[in-house]
């Protein structure tokens, strides 16, 4: 059956106004995180970017400057379900995955479904708990399943690891695998709070006084809608071609041993998508692209000099040089 021009019209019409909506909703959770957490808004801006690409954060900075708060005003921010994980040394991968447990009446094993069965799971600390239970996130976070004894168990959807870290420097942290830190979409650094915001922290005590009384935003639903928007947002040829350019030339470098893998250009061009569509905008720009590289390849990349994810500092100037030697298209 033909579509006449007019239904065309007003079904772009439809579309238009359900994206508006959207947008709306974005704004609200925007609004509603940042009014608990007083800090670097570029990083909420981020974390968002995480949400709707279907990408996980993992979120580093030395104790006390709010990283736990954001991830836990994002979670409340999403009318969905919550778990937090406290990452210790004694920490099992079966603390995390679920365990089977027997059950006399019935005589057989059920699965009982751990922390990991949440739409958005709070990692506290990964990097104090071994690298065994975190390998065990490593199903999850890039497949959305658990698989026990043979059953494939899949994830709630939305479903988004935000997890926390402390420097590699403290006491009591393990490095993470390369295969985990591939699993993150963005690494992000939080900072100390402006001096004008830590006023506000002092004084409104927002962690103990606004977090538990805050109240969703957005549904689970409306994130998935979300999701399939930002899956639509387009990218010309050129930018494609861009990502590529930069991915090769990482690969190229003489200052890296292990450049960005198809995964890491795929990343890249989801958090693309996903910043076009919160500036309110269905296709992508040069920008979304440059904008993005820093915190979403910097953690995939490894240094000739520095064979450690430790070091930051050194991944990130290098992926900028990179940046720069790429031409932009117009």
């Amino acid at each position: 059956m033909r579509t006449s021009g007019s239904e065309r019209v007003v079904s772009s019409l439809i579309a238009a106004c359900y994206t508006r909506v959207m947008q709306d909703r974005i704004a609200a959770l925007r609004t509603n995180i940042v009014s608990v957490y007083m800090g670097n808004v570029q990083a909420v801006d981020r974390l968002i970017v995480c949400l709707l690409a279907r990408g996980h954060a993992l979120i580093e900075d030395v104790p006390g400057v709010g990283k736990t708060v954001l991830a836990n005003a994002l979670a409340r921010s999403v009318r969905c379900s919550f778990s937090r994980v406290q990452c210790t040394p004694d920490l099992l991968p079966s603390d995390v995955t679920g365990t089977s447990i027997y059950r006399q009446d019935a005589g057989s094993f059920e699965f009982r479904e751990g922390p990991i069965f949440a739409n958005v799971v709070l990692a506290d600390e990964i990097n104090r708990t071994t690298p065994r239970t975190q390998a065990a996130m490593l199903e999850a976070m890039s497949d959305g399943t658990v698989s026990a004894e043979g059953v494939v168990h899949h994830l709630p959807q939305p479903f988004l690891v935000v997890a926390t870290q402390n420097p590699y420097e403290f006491e009591g942290t393990y490095f993470l695998p390369e295969n985990q830190l591939d699993r993150f979409l963005m690494r992000i650094s939080l900072g100390y709070p402006s001096p004008d915001d830590e006023a506000r922290i002092l004084l409104k005590q927002p962690a103990r006084t606004a977090l538990p009384d805050l109240k969703p935003a957005m549904t689970k639903d409306e994130v998935v809608a979300a999701q399939l928007e930002v899956d639509r947002v387009r990218m010309a040829q050129e930018l494609v071609d861009y990502i590529i350019a930069i991915a090769t030339a990482t690969r190229n470098s003489e200052d890296l041993q292990v450049g960005i893998s198809p995964r890491g250009a795929l990343a890249l061009a989801a958090a693309a998508r996903a910043t076009a569509y919160i500036a309110g905008r269905d296709y992508c720009v040069p920008d979304d692209i440059v904008s993005n590289v820093l915190v979403v390849c910097a953690h995939r990349v490894i240094s000739r000099t520095y064979m450690h994810q430790g070091d930051t500092m050194t991944t990130r100037r290098i992926m900028q040089r990179v940046l720069e030697s790429v031409p932009s298209p117009v």
